[in-house]
This record gives C-alpha cells, structure tokens and sequence, in this order.
C-alpha cells in the first residue's frame, strides 16, 4: 500500500522515526528523512533540520520535491530540555511543518502526528490546550510560556496534549480537508528507544514503571512504525482525525480506572 509513494518522515536518525523509515522503504515507498542529526545508514534522501525555530521549518521545506504522498511527524523532544523547546519542536514546529507541507501533498494524501498516552489529560487541561492552539504561526515561544506560566515539568505532556487536539481540529481545516488530506495521531505509550531514560527523568520511575506494568512490557520501534504508515497509506483512506492508541492495552486500563468501569 506504500509502493511508489513519497513519504516525508521526521526524527529519522533514531527510534521510532527511524525504525518508521526503514520499514517503508522496504514496502517500496520513497522515504525522505529530516533530523537534526545525521542517520547511520537510514533513508535514501536525508535533510539536515531543525523544527525548533520558523526559519528551521522554511528551510526544511525548501529543500523538498513538489510532490508528497505523506508526512510522517515523529520527531520529538522528551521534555528534559525545558518548556520552551519541547513545545517550540512537538508542537509549534511541527504544527508549522505539516501546514507549510499540506500544498505538496497529493489530494487524498495523509498525515500522521506521534503523539503519546502523557497527552491523555487534554480533556481535564481543555481551555488551557484551546488557548495555545489558537495561537496561528510560528509564535515566539518564550513569551508563550511566560504569559501562561508553563513550567518545564509541563513541557512534555502539554505538548501532547495540544497535538491531539490540534490533530482533530486540523482534520475539519479547509487546509488539509479542502483536498482531502487526512490528519491522523498515533499514541505511543513507554517505547524502548534511546530517550527512554530521559522520558524516566522527566516523568519519574514509578509513572513509566506502572504504565509498562500494566501491559506487561514496554513497546518497541517496530511495534509502533507499522501504525504510522497504515494510517500513511491508502488503507487508512476513510480514518480521520483520529487518534490510534498503540500502547499494548494502557489507554483502556487508564480508561478503566478513571472511568469506574
């Protein structure tokens, strides 16, 4: 289902965005990767960029083709670096690439956001996710966080919490629905990539111990990959703006116990 299409994937050197490369140029796509750092091996076409600023997104998008079939949003910061960056690259980068990419995409195409269970409080935190959503462009994140008192700790479970949302307002924009471009999320929950620990040191031990035992194990690259690209390819084509919880069963045992059922 991804023969011959052009997939633009983020966060290519490591992890789930690597692993995500990977598997769709086995299954005949062409893979364009964008990271910060270079990969080992990896895709075939490589771009060095930064998500963090709107002059890193320009750039990124000047270097790629005309055509895309699908954009695949799977870089991201675990938090440990602060508020300001953590939302400026999971949120407002990504945010600004995926729009600035939507006229490239083929009409039908799709886009596929990785986002997290930590954003599973998007529904208690609404009016604080509205609030920044709202916000249009690339803004100057420092005077984000300052006028809404963000703190570091906040940094990554915010960020995807306005990802989700954002998400599902974005699958109803004339941007992406006027061309039937589909915009999709996938959850993760702990996954044993080279920033597990930094996730341990943000969120502490005992929350990310409790999510893997309550499913047995943590996931892996691989166990998240094969979500992204179905939602990339056309046997996604009538899922939209929807968020695919991939986390070994957390999401309905969280649901359970909140819930009462």
């Amino acid at each position: 289902m991804l023969f011959g299409k052009t997939i633009l994937v983020t966060g290519v050197a490591s992890g789930i965005g690597a692993r995500t490369a990977e598997l769709a140029g086995q299954m005949g796509a062409e893979v364009i990767g964008v990271d910060v750092r270079e990969p080992v091996g990896g895709s075939a076409a490589f771009i060095k960029g930064d998500l963090s600023t709107a002059a890193g997104v320009a750039d990124i998008v000047a270097q790629l083709p005309a055509r895309l079939d699908a954009l695949a949003n799977v870089a991201g910061l675990s938090g440990n670096t602060g508020v300001i960056s953590t939302l400026a690259v999971n949120f407002y980068g990504l945010r600004a690439l995926s729009e600035a990419v939507a006229p490239r995409l083929r009409e039908g195409g799709a886009i596929v956001n990785v986002a997290s269970i930590a954003g599973y409080g998007w529904r208690a935190n609404l009016e604080r996710a509205k609030s920044l959503t709202a916000i249009e462009g690339f803004p100057e994140v420092a005077a984000v966080v300052a006028e809404h008192g963000l703190k570091d700790e906040e940094g990554y479970p915010l960020s995807k919490e306005l990802l989700l949302l954002w998400t599902m307002r974005a699958a109803h924009q004339s941007l992406f629905k006027n061309r039937g471009i589909r915009v999709n999320a996938v959850s993760p929950g702990p996954v044993e990539t080279p920033i597990l620990k930094q996730f341990r040191a943000v969120l502490g031990d005992a929350r990310v111990d409790s999510d893997i035992t309550r499913v047995g194990r943590a996931g892996t690259s691989a166990d998240i990959a094969p979500a992204v690209l179905f939602l990339c390819s056309d046997g996604g084509r009538w899922i939209n703006g929807a968020n695919l919880a991939v986390d070994g069963g957390l999401e309905a045992s969280i649901n359970a116990e909140v819930l009462g059922f």
